[in-house]
């Protein structure tokens, strides 16, 4: 543990790995779990001072397991200016860090992705900012090609990404775009929702949608929030399961999660 955090300190100050071309950040420090999973993909090691608090959280990060040899942020407001990177990623749009001196460091903002172009947008950005967009350009290319072979969906309807304590996902979504992808139609354009919103089980029964969307780990009751999805209301509906890690920020996660449903919907039984 000792040496880890050592190995974290030495990277912190830009010191693993090969030396940075000029113009290139030496100190990248990533502010949420969705710039984490862009920065292991397309920086330099060396170029890692710091992840996220969640970066090794694997219910929330793709990427957990390519995060666990970098420092993971604790307090960022005071490890950030300690650090004082050269590249802070990930923090609001628009917003500007206390106390940072004027001119010093290049922050880039990075939005929720709710679609596949924004993804590859995101991507484009951060690969600039890290000082390799030819990487950027590989990923993106690699991405379309393996979606392109996904196969063919072998049925359509009408699916509902349901979670605890009913919770559905609505359009203008990640989630959504995936949907689409797999040639399902979202039941919450039906029902003219928002892109968050609570139906009771009473108006998703009567909605009758042909397949619950669910992250993965519900098969399970743990509390009062996971226990409605195992309602005997909802029983007979086929279940698509996905990992959440997979549907939170994109990114290269977005091709598992899209090869996963489609997967599951030609994989599963027809209904009588």
């Amino acid at each position: 543990m000792q040496w880890m955090k050592f190995l974290g300190a030495i990277a912190a100050f830009g010191l693993i790995g090969a030396a940075a071309a000029p113009g290139v950040p030496r100190r990248i420090v990533s502010l949420n779990v969705c710039a984490d999973q862009y920065v292991l993909a397309l920086a330099d090691p060396g170029q890692i001072a710091a992840l996220s608090s969640n970066a090794r959280n694997a219910e929330l990060s793709a990427a957990a397991a390519q995060a666990r040899p970098f420092r993971s942020l604790r307090r960022p407001s005071e490890e950030v200016m300690a650090i004082a990177p050269d590249l802070l990623l990930g923090f609001p749009l628009g917003d500007t860090v206390a106390g940072a001196p004027p001119g010093r460091w290049n922050i880039v903002g990075l939005e929720t992705a709710d679609s596949y172009p924004m993804v590859m947008e995101q991507i484009r950005r951060t690969a600039k900012a890290v000082g390799h967009p030819e990487r950027g350009e590989a990923l993106i290319a690699r991405m379309n090609r393996d979606l392109a072979a996904l196969p063919r969906p072998q049925r359509s309807g009408v699916a509902a990404y349901y979670q605890r304590r009913g919770y559905m996902t609505g359009t203008g979504t990640l989630v959504d775009d995936l949907m689409r992808r797999a040639g399902l139609t979202n039941l919450a354009s039906k029902l003219g929702k928002p892109a968050l919103a609570q139906i009771p089980l009473e108006q998703m029964i009567a909605a009758r949608p042909d397949w619950l969307i669910v992250e993965s780990g519900s098969e399970q009751v743990v509390d009062q929030g996971t226990e409605m999805l195992h309602h005997p209301i909802l029983k007979d509906i086929p279940r698509i399961r996905v990992p959440q890690a997979w549907t939170v920020c994109g990114g290269p996660a977005y091709v598992l999660a899209a090869r996963s449903i489609v997967a599951q919907i030609n994989a599963a039984p027809r209904r009588r």
